[in-house]
């Protein structure tokens, strides 16, 4: 069974959607697990008026007592989740229907693969494909995750009997998806990419100029603070980042 972990804070606009998407997934051995981080917006109820008229026992939602970011919530889903696989779905973004069976069919054809993720396309604020795809590698090792951030979040898919649910687990820091991708890498595991976009990120259309600064110190903090890179590393990884990130959002 696939656990997947969605942590929700004031996503009342999109959960509806966010949760259509994955009961029209056509792999059917699934968990979801809503994590709601103590939304102010009625999210929430929302998400009880919702499966309450689904009746779909496969739906879960957990509420946080304090708000403590997406990265606690994602933790809280990862401890009770039930299921042998997890992935990870951001609550604005989109999967498309085939999402869960190929990545579970990449996995039966690759014995190997504990950690796989996929392309994805930037979508406007209504979810819907701008044509702006990312495309990834077959492979990635944690030397060259160190300048690729390519990984999204809503296209991870882990095998915990491959991957120990301790290194799934996401530290308490900004970027704290890439800085988990890194820690599973950094011990020694590869993560394989399928070419091929199974999701949508939504990106309202003012958002991109206004978090350019806060990745750039972001992910800056990663390299020094985190993996504890020495200047010079830092340096080259970051310019290699910078280069890749300029290029999805030509």
């Amino acid at each position: 069974m696939v656990s997947i972990i969605v942590p929700v804070y004031n996503a009342k606009e999109y959960i509806a959607s966010t949760i259509q998407c994955v009961r029209e997934q056509t792999y059917s051995d699934w968990e979801l697990i809503l994590v709601d981080d103590r939304s102010k917006d009625g999210t929430a109820d929302e998400i009880r008026r919702i499966t309450q008229e689904l009746g779909d026992d496969r739906i879960r939602l957990i509420e946080c007592e304090t708000n403590c970011g997406a990265a606690h919530a994602r933790n809280v889903g990862l401890d009770i989740a039930d299921g042998r696989y997890i992935a990870f779905l951001d609550a604005d973004d989109v999967w498309y229907p085939d999402r869960l069976k190929k990545g579970m069919k990449y996995m039966e054809e690759h014995p190997e693969a504990g950690f796989v993720f996929s392309a994805y396309e930037f979508g406007d604020e209504e979810g819907k494909g701008t044509g702006r795809i990312v495309h990834v590698p077959e492979k990635l090792t944690y030397k060259e995750a160190l300048s690729r951030t390519v990984i999204f979040t809503t296209t991870t898919l882990f095998d915990t009997e491959k991957i120990p649910a301790e290194l799934i687990h996401m530290p308490q820091v900004a970027s704290e998806d890439t800085a988990t991708w890194w820690q599973i890498l950094r011990a020694g595991h590869t993560a394989y990419g399928i070419d091929e976009v199974l999701a949508v990120y939504r990106r309202p259309a003012n958002s991109l100029s206004s978090n350019k600064l806060v990745a750039i110190k972001r992910i800056w903090n990663l390299y020094r603070n985190v993996e504890g890179l020495g200047l010079i590393q830092s340096t080259v990884s970051f310019t290699g980042w910078a280069f890749r990130a300029t290029l999805r959002r030509i």
